[in-house]
């Protein structure tokens, strides 16, 4: 007969809290869909699959959540969607 020992252990886990934001693009008339994929693809590191379907989201829901993260990652990326004419803002 065989004896099994049970050891239970306690950990520390360091938990860091991160203040998670998105930039959130939305809709409008001017833009090309290929336009807003490639500025997509290039801003924000999206692959071709997921800038399409952002735009295609954008379209006909009026806004999408293109990229999460923190402020101080998501701020010189929506400034670059804002100069390129797209209406995108960090919420």
């Amino acid at each position: 007969m065989s004896t099994k020992r049970k050891i239970q252990e306690e950990v520390d886990v360091l938990e860091q809290e991160a203040n998670l934001h998105e930039i959130v693009l939305f809709n409008d008339d001017v833009n090309t869909f290929d336009h807003v994929i490639d500025s997509l693809v290039e801003i924000c590191d999206h692959t071709f699959e997921q800038a399409e379907q952002c735009a295609l989201l954008v379209h006909y829901k009026g806004k999408c959540a293109v990229k999460t993260g923190e402020y101080e990652d998501l701020k010189p990326r929506c400034s670059l969607l804002l100069t390129r004419g797209l209406s995108a803002e960090i919420i």
